[in-house]
């Protein structure tokens, strides 16, 4: 298994990578927040890698953090989930965000990666939140953020700004003081 690469940028195109290490080149699929965190070409740099073999194909999948590669492995893991949906998820999420998602079991949340729907993102859920080790959070499903979340769909918010603000919502707040304090927040971001 290749777990690590250290070595040169040779080139950055789309969503992979061409790592030169020791005069082989290396091909590593990445995401957009791996690529954006690399340095230019000719530089060096390290991604912690996972191979994913199958009967037909090997491909080379990197991560800019060590957290973001086991992620990677937990969702490839769950039935129905392939590389390329794992990294959708993370292109979408980073691995502290799908944490919180699997706390709050937000389902509305997983929706807005493409590929999944409504009950794929609750399958996804439930085998992830035995797989992951979660932060101990007030905010669980049926509660506040859920409700917060509907109410601010309902109004009109996108997904990524919904996401952002249920992030920075208070633990012990009420549903009506949650919402106000949302919808402060995105005055203030617009």
């Amino acid at each position: 298994m290749i777990g690590r690469l250290r070595g040169e940028i040779a080139e950055k195109s789309g969503d992979t990578v061409l790592l030169d290490v020791g005069g082989v080149g290396y091909e590593i699929a990445v995401t957009p927040n791996t690529i954006a965190a690399l340095p230019g070409a000719g530089q060096s740099a390290v991604l912690h890698t996972h191979l994913h073999v199958r009967e037909d194909a090997m491909a080379l999948y990197g991560f800019a953090s060590a957290d973001e590669r086991n992620i990677f492995q937990i969702l490839i893991g769950v039935s129905g989930v392939g590389p390329k949906l794992a990294l959708a998820v993370l292109a979408t999420f980073g691995p502290d965000d799908l944490r919180q998602v699997v706390v709050a079991e937000d389902v509305g949340a997983l929706t807005a990666v493409p590929g999944i729907g409504q009950r794929s993102a609750q399958k996804l859920l439930l085998e992830l939140r035995p797989k992951l080790e979660l932060p101990d959070s007030p905010l669980q499903a049926g509660g506040t953020v859920a409700e917060v979340r509907q109410a601010l769909e309902a109004l009109g918010y996108q997904a990524a700004e919904i996401r952002d603000v249920l992030r920075d919502l208070p633990a012990d707040g009420s549903v009506e003081d949650s919402l106000r304090f949302a919808l402060q927040e995105l005055g203030r971001q617009r």
